[in-house]
């Protein structure tokens, strides 16, 4: 079963209940699941894990505080990660309309640059649509984790 660390960027704690609800799901399948809620960038060196972002989007766009530290230390850095597998939940308010799930675009970049693989296509989940986003997001992780 597969190892996967979860970078989540949470500000009203969406995004982060959406992390721990798919670990909570995914453990007892035996896979590994880790749930970093202040990620450093130290957290995806020295292992090969599947990389799922799961962050809300603040502002206009941007990516919330708690994730932006590593948002920041992967751009500036850029550790080579070739073809490890990643994937990209992300929350937003299509109301925001062009920065809808910005924060997403914002990483999902990042990680192609440090040569990492994507897996799938992006979940954006609509605050205006969804209340829940983890019953969004099981769904599309079950299908995610059939690609790594």
């Amino acid at each position: 079963m597969a190892a996967i660390r979860i970078l989540t960027g949470s500000v009203y704690g969406g995004a982060l209940l959406t992390a721990r609800h798919i670990k909570q799901e995914l453990e007892p399948e035996g896979y590994t699941v880790t749930v970093l809620e202040n990620p450093v960038l130290d957290d995806i060196l020295g292992n090969d894990d599947a990389l799922l972002v799961c962050t809300s989007t603040t502002g206009q766009g941007e990516i919330p505080p708690n994730l932006l530290p590593f948002y920041l230390a992967l751009r500036e850095q850029l550790p080579q990660q070739p073809g490890r597998p990643f994937g990209v939940i992300v929350l937003g308010d299509s109301s925001y309309g062009d920065t809808f799930c910005g924060s997403g675009d914002l990483m999902e970049e990042a990680l192609y640059e440090t040569s990492a693989r994507k897996v799938g296509e992006t979940l954006r989940i609509d605050a205006l649509e969804t209340m829940e986003p983890e019953t969004e997001a099981l769904p599309w992780v079950r299908n995610w984790i059939n690609g790594i």
